[in-house]
């Protein structure tokens, strides 16, 4: 395992000694309004970029590391279960007297890395970054800064931070175990443009174990980003033809609640009757009555509560780039027959 480097930000003095100014020039180089030539700022800014200095705005008070924020990384922060797991984990870890810092790279890079640098400015202690859409790029700021940095879902990635990952592997296996029994045997996968690395491992290993069975890899239908429309829009390309699936597993049930009720809307399929839907996340919507729906349930609480006490307590985690995985468990409910038809 790779330790994760120290946390030394550069000083504003090792600054001026770079960019060969004083001290003060430097000091005025990030003050809004204050008088600093140009020739100067364009010194100061080059050497702060070499160095990697951040303006420390907390500068009093933050000298120990309890006191200062955690930076939160994610995107698609209204999709309902990033919502859930930003919930759960700014409840813990506020309770645990700790301030958070919340940074949405829902947008373009140049502007989420804008974001970034102010929780850098802010000595944020850690960061953890939310399966998803943060690139790789704004996660490798944040380590050569010194911080420690935990990422969720995101398998393979940066072995220098801490991971907690799901066990998709046994997850998928019992998915397609799950649709077996009840007698299906025409496969497909309603997934997502977003091609996170939870997602994609869903999409794999629920092939993978389709393969092992002797079936055909199930096709793979992205109409579009992680949402309700995209789920809806791939039960329109699926459906229509002669040759539907008997079996759709859906990679989040925010998808599935989408072909659900296309399914049963625009084509008066009957579900599990007609076709069989398979969920992922255990989001709330996924049981309403209205949707019922059979899925893996991921352990919000708990990934909240591992993280939090690393943050604030530094504990169940041995060293950087330590690997946790946690089990994601099947939630039975009503659009996956339990045996085959009569």
């Amino acid at each position: 395992m790779t330790n994760r480097p120290p946390q030394n930000f550069a000083s504003a003095s090792e600054v001026a000694r770079r960019a060969g100014v004083s001290r003060s020039a430097v000091s005025r180089t990030f003050t809004a309004g204050a008088s600093v030539s140009d020739e100067t700022r364009a010194k100061v800014l080059a050497a702060a970029e070499e160095l990697n200095y951040h303006v420390n705005h907390l500068a009093r008070g933050l000298s120990q590391e309890k006191s200062r924020p955690i930076c939160i990384l994610g995107g698609d922060l209204n999709a309902p279960y990033q919502s859930a797991l930003l919930e759960a984990l700014t409840r813990r870890i506020q309770a645990a007297g700790r301030a958070v810092m919340v940074i949405n790279t829902s947008g373009n890079e140049a502007d989420s890395r804008a974001a970034l640098h102010q929780t850098l400015n802010y000595r944020a202690s850690a960061t953890i970054v939310l399966s998803g859409a943060p690139p790789v790029s704004l996660v490798r700021t944040c380590i050569e800064s010194g911080q420690h940095v935990i990422l969720v879902n995101r398998q393979g990635q940066i072995e220098e931070a801490d991971h907690i990952n799901l066990d998709h592997e046994s997850a998928m296996n019992d998915a397609w175990h799950m649709l077996a029994r009840a007698g299906c045997r025409s496969f497909a996968i309603v997934s997502s443009t977003n091609n996170s690395p939870s997602l994609l491992a869903r999409e794999r290993l629920f092939s993978a174990a389709a393969v092992k069975a002797g079936f055909e890899p199930p096709p793979v239908i992205k109409t579009g980003a992680t949402s309700y429309r995209s789920g809806a829009e791939a039960a329109r390309l699926l459906l229509p033809g002669a040759a539907r699936p008997d079996a759709v597993f859906c990679v989040t049930d925010l998808l599935a609640c989408g072909f659900m009720d296309i399914a049963r809307q625009d084509f008066g399929m009957s579900i599990p009757q007609d076709i069989c839907v398979l969920g992922f996340d255990d989001i709330e919507q996924a049981g309403w009555d209205g949707y019922a729906l059979t899925t893996f349930r991921q352990p919000i609480e708990e990934i909240a509560e591992m993280i939090a006490l690393r943050v604030t307590e530094g504990r169940d985690f041995p060293e950087a780039g330590a690997v946790t995985t946690l089990k994601a468990l099947p939630v039975w409910r009503k659009t996956v027959r339990s045996g085959p038809q009569g």
